[in-house]
């Protein structure tokens, strides 16, 4: 058996817990996570593997019924090439092998009754921030099959077939009057780099010019929430993602509405990304 960079058993996410110092984590790309256990029958809280730029390979134990979606990393079955996207059943002890994406960076693999891990504070993931959940899959580990299925269909095909997209529409705000008149649209104008050090935490963005603020006093730390745009005192901004801490003392200038998360999550190191304007109805 083989992980590749990253895989992480993840649900959508443990709720509920903020005032603890616990962030929700779960699906980085959550409506790909969600299309995958709708092919394979799951109920909304079955567990999927989350592949970051593929690498895995696994051996069935038992039949099973599985379907792979989020990026498109090529996948066989003892050498079979099969499709994204569709239920396929895998007889026992046949091998399951995802490649390198080409393009995207998280894959999801759904398993008909879902990956069974012990529950931590009501969630199955893994938190790579806290740490909190199971931990990481390692080569040679043993993933038990639950029963979180439901009575077929409950898709005949990909209701969210993957689609790259790069430019994502953010709510500026709630912080955007401590940085300088033209900060805001210098975000919206230039392409950002994503870093090579980003992570389910953070995406680390570098580009041609800082973000000046019109303040230097910092903030007393408040909540944050996925998809804020943080600024630290270099002017690159930090744009959170599902392990991201649950409080901050560094301005929010934006958030990235809701809608385009699962696309941020699936932005490869080494991309360039923009952002857009959006109202603050925009979810």
């Amino acid at each position: 058996m083989a992980t590749g960079p990253l895989t992480t058993v993840q649900d959508r996410g443990r709720t509920g817990w903020s005032s603890l110092g616990v962030g929700t984590s779960g699906a980085a790309d959550r409506r790909s996570h969600d299309a995958a256990n709708r092919l394979v029958g799951n109920t909304i809280d079955a567990a999927t593997l989350e592949v970051t730029l593929g690498g895995l390979v696994v051996r069935a134990r038992t039949e099973v019924v599985l379907a792979v979606t989020g990026a498109p990393a090529p996948f066989t079955v003892d050498g079979v090439p099969q499709g994204h996207g569709a239920v396929v059943v895998v007889p026992s002890g046949a091998e399951i092998r995802l490649d390198w994406a080409p393009v995207g960076l998280r894959t999801y693999v759904a398993v008909r009754g879902g990956i069974d891990v012990p529950p931590v504070l009501g969630s199955r993931s893994t938190d790579s921030l806290s740490g909190i959940g199971p931990e990481r899959v390692a080569p040679g580990a043993l993933l038990p099959i639950g029963h979180d299925a439901e009575d077929w269909p409950r898709a005949d095909m990909n209701p969210f077939p993957f689609e790259h997209r790069t430019t994502l529409r953010v709510i500026p705000g709630p912080r955007a009057d401590r940085f300088t008149d033209d900060a805001l649209d210098l975000l919206l104008a230039r392409s950002w780099t994503v870093g090579t050090d980003s992570d389910r935490v953070g995406m680390r963005l570098e580009g041609a010019e800082p973000l000046s603020r019109s303040r230097d006093d910092e903030l007393p730390s408040e909540g944050m929430v996925t998809g804020a745009l943080q600024v630290p005192p270099s002017g690159m901004p930090v744009l959170f993602l599902v392990d991201h801490p649950v409080t901050g003392g560094y301005p929010v200038i934006a958030v990235v509405a809701s809608a385009d998360l699962g696309s941020a999550a699936q932005c490869v190191p080494g991309e360039e990304i923009r952002f857009t304007a959006r109202s603050a109805t925009t979810r």
